[in-house]
């Protein structure tokens, strides 16, 4: 008899799952009660370009996948299916695809948050008339009402990341999607509205608060998916699902899938079950995430900050009449900067580069222009070395590349720090990039703050399985969830972030020549 068969219900279901579908990487991690991971499995996610800028993903691909993992990662922990208590999914935000309520067909790949097609539209829109008229409109109301609500919409601009400009895209070009719009038979899904769809064979079609709030569209003051913001895009209002609790039972897979019924209890938008990861609970924890991309998140508990220039307001997560929200800054292409480096084989293994970096006294004056920068967003900008002299090696270039992703850390906390009217606590550090010293320790240094980082750096998955363990009662509350945390490293501030200060004055220097290249 498989392990587990015998016992009752209860005795079964004593092990959690946590699947985070990446932008590089689905992985999955089966915990116990003490949050050690028990088993463990994951698998590429491969991009497709079909054109220049284009960035899709096969919706078959990344189901068989996301399936995959969760089978790997059971049979390694030499468990048995029924032996899981529940199944939290942390996805990647904005990636969406658009299918036909009826037949389930989609209209087209995932459309990946990283394409590109709506730059045109973005930049139409950003200079366009009627924009204009909309910030004046919105800024009178923010005077006189002194609502906040108001405050966001007075200074609105779109950006290639958003979901909003690259829905309107699809309905602008793909004629079976539009027409389907027209008929109330097409549904819109982030990637956890479809694989919720796919798992419960098209029976549980939802989001929660997390990912809808991520894709631009939905309101965060009333908490609605935005009617103006689709009426000014000609997005039908149709085809979105309905927005659910972030920690809350979503039903089972159907029982062909695993052998039995799992049940879904979380669904989560990945830097947001990060920070529940990391245990941020309280206004003022910060998380920094550095992985594909850089994720500064500040738990604003009950305020919502209303977008600030490079800051921008987000719903972390609902759970019953608990909503905490977050204010978030991003920086792009951090690990895509640092696999580049690898294919063009400036290192062979990525835990080189922290001593590579460290075996220079500088970067001989190279610096490393990023693509997409922290103060804006332009999609056509292109990253660049500069100050390259016949001295420099591959210590050099190395350590330029992780000399930016901590001078770009420095500029995005002093935003954060101007314009976050809340006093900051602990910071907590994840993400693949998070193990490695040199980053981690020069942003401690630039920031003068205290960075700790967990053992386990997956805190995308821990932060799902966290969530689906509360609306399982496999855990029991957050003060249970803060005393499972273990810390592997905490970097104090070692050097004075002003002998940084010519490095970094040169760099910025650098940056401000590389705009339109």
């Amino acid at each position: 008899m498989p392990c587990g068969q015998s016992d009752s219900g209860a005795a079964r279901a004593r092990y959690v799952l946590g699947v985070d579908v990446g932008s590089t990487v689905v992985k999955c991690h089966v915990y116990d009660r003490a949050a050690a991971v028990r088993g463990s499995s994951s698998r590429k996610v491969e991009s497709l370009y079909p054109r220049p800028g284009w960035v899709e993903l096969d919706p078959e691909v990344l189901w068989s996948q996301f399936i995959a993992v969760i089978k790997e990662t059971v049979q390694a922990a030499g468990l048995h299916m029924r032996q899981i208590a529940g199944l939290g999914i942390s996805t990647q935000r904005g990636t969406f695809i658009t299918w036909h309520k009826y037949t389930g067909k989609p209209f087209h790949n995932f459309i990946s948050w990283q394409d590109l097609r709506s730059a045109e539209l973005v930049n139409s829109w950003n200079k366009s008339l009627l924009l204009k008229v909309i910030h004046v409109i919105f800024t009178v109301l923010h005077f006189l009402t002194g609502s906040d609500r108001y405050l966001a919409p007075s200074f609105l601009t779109f950006s290639t990341h958003q979901t909003s400009m690259k829905l309107s895209w699809v309905f602008k070009n793909i004629h079976e999607a539009e027409e389907a719009a027209k008929k109330n038979n097409c549904c819109f899904g982030t990637v956890d509205t479809w694989l919720l769809y796919r798992l419960t064979k098209g029976s549980v079609y939802a989001t929660d608060y997390s990912n809808a709030s991520s894709t631009g569209i939905f309101e965060p003051f009333t908490k609605c998916w935005s009617p103006t913001l689709c009426n000014l895009l000609s997005i039908p209002m149709s085809i979105y699902p309905p927005v659910k609790d972030t920690s809350f039972n979503f039903g089972s897979t159907d029982s062909e899938i695993f052998g039995v019924p799992i049940p879904i209890m979380a669904v989560v938008a990945d830097q947001q079950s990060a920070m529940f990861g990391e245990c941020c609970f309280h206004p003022g924890d910060v998380k920094l995430t550095v992985g594909t991309g850089g994720f500064w998140n500040v738990n604003t508990g009950e305020h919502l900050f209303a977008s600030r220039g490079s800051l921008y307001p987000l719903i972390g997560w609902k759970i019953g009449e608990e909503v905490v929200y977050l204010t978030e800054g991003s920086i792009s292409d951090i690990g895509t900067a640092i696999k580049w480096a690898q294919d063009i084989e400036l290192f062979t293994n990525v835990d080189e580069t922290a001593e590579m970096a460290k075996s220079v006294a500088d970067s001989q004056g190279v610096f490393f222009i990023p693509g997409l920068q922290v103060s804006g967003d332009d999609p056509y900008l292109c990253a660049s070395f500069v100050g390259l002299n016949p001295s420099t090696n591959r210590n050099h270039l190395v350590r330029a590349i992780l000399e930016s992703v901590a001078f770009r850390n420095k500029l995005l906390y002093d935003i954060i720090v101007k314009k976050v009217n809340i006093p900051l606590r602990t910071i907590r550090a994840d993400g693949g990039v998070s193990n490695n010293s040199f980053v981690m320790q020069m942003t401690s240094d630039l920031i003068n703050k205290k960075i700790e980082k967990p053992a386990n750096v997956d805190m995308s998955s821990l932060g799902a399985a966290f969530l689906a363990g509360l609306a399982s009662g496999f855990w029991t509350d957050k003060k249970q969830l803060k005393k499972l945390r273990r810390i592997e490293a905490v970097f104090e501030p070692q050097k004075d972030s002003e002998e940084y200060r010519p490095a970094m004055d040169a760099w910025l220097q650098a940056m401000k020549h590389s705009p339109h290249w």
